[in-house]
């Protein structure tokens, strides 16, 4: 499974400025590419919402060699319901802690050199205060998992991660393809998994070959899979192929075709220009004001 990798997390975000602020201000990241949609996406990426969306990439470099985040925003919802799915993200970075503490941005120390943020709609973020490293400086996701042996089976027989570390104090494994990617830690929260209606989404990509190999494990197994096989397009830019699996708890996996996506993925240098453009001509605040009604409550 060497030729699998760790790719992005999806996160829905309902206030775009305060979320773009937080991203390159605070955290440091850089816009790779942004993208406007007229209509809802055929794999659901933004969720169960029809209407006209917008993804934003943010990393600190390319999506080739760094874990990032995939933000999307309904131009309709307002705000999320958070569940107790999503535990963190953590990354490396000084830099972030000290931007974080000259904004005001509130950090709470929760070790040595750890500190605990949020992203704005309540995302937890866990920022190690060291010299941002030379290779990417996110270095784990952490999901949580109702039964932590069930989803380590699921999470490295079928889809091939390696154990990389566990610990029965803190009913915790960590899981990743490789010592260079950014790891997926699960985490037994001792109970039923919470979505909310913030749930988000992990994409790896795999050479495209496999993704019928892998629909077809999930079928055999009897395992969820939430779209099969699909392609999905892209205005001006490379079409990809994914499969859209859920774990025994229900966390969304994206499978895309690794060759196609490269071509997708490349950083688009208009990226933060036209994010910024987007947000100046979003009148969605303004119309639901003047109309007095406000943003749905997802």
């Amino acid at each position: 499974m060497a030729l699998r990798r760790a790719l992005h997390f999806v996160f829905k975000v309902g206030d775009r400025a305060k979320t773009a602020t937080f991203y390159r201000e605070v955290l440091g990241m850089k816009i790779l590419r942004h993208e406007e949609f007229e209509e809802g996406c055929k794999a659901t990426c933004n969720g169960p919402y029809d209407g006209k969306w917008s993804k934003t990439m943010v990393g600190f470099g390319p999506e080739d060699d760094h874990f990032v985040a995939e933000l999307t925003y309904n131009y309709g919802v307002g705000e999320y319901q958070l569940g107790n799915d999503f535990l963190g993200l953590t990354l490396q970075s000084s830099q972030a802690v000290s931007n974080a503490k000259r904004l005001g941005w509130p950090l709470t120390q929760v070790e040595e050199a750890l500190y605990l943020t949020q992203a704005p709609g309540g995302y937890p973020f866990y920022i190690l205060d060291k010299e941002q490293p030379p290779h990417d400086p996110v270095t784990k996701v952490s999901l949580g998992v109702s039964d932590l042996q069930r989803s380590t089976h699921y999470w490295t027989t079928l889809l091939g991660l390696n154990v990389m570390d566990k610990s029965e104090e803190k009913n915790t494994v960590l899981l990743g393809f490789s010592d260079s990617q950014c790891k997926l830690e699960l985490r037994d929260v001792g109970g039923k998994v919470d979505h909310g209606t913030a749930f988000g989404r992990i994409a790896f990509s795999c050479p495209r070959e496999q993704l019928p190999d892998i629909e077809a494990l999930m079928k055999k197994e009897k395992q969820n899979i939430l779209t099969p096989l699909v392609s999905l397009d892209t205005p001006g830019k490379a079409t990809v192929e994914v499969v859209i699996l859920a774990d025994p708890d229900g966390h969304e996996i994206c499978f895309v075709g690794d060759e196609a996506f490269r071509q997708l993925s490349a950083v688009d240098p208009k990226g933060n220009e036209m994010l910024d453009k987007a947000m100046e001509e979003d009148k969605s605040d303004e119309w639901f004001a003047k109309h007095n009604k406000q943003k749905a409550a997802a």
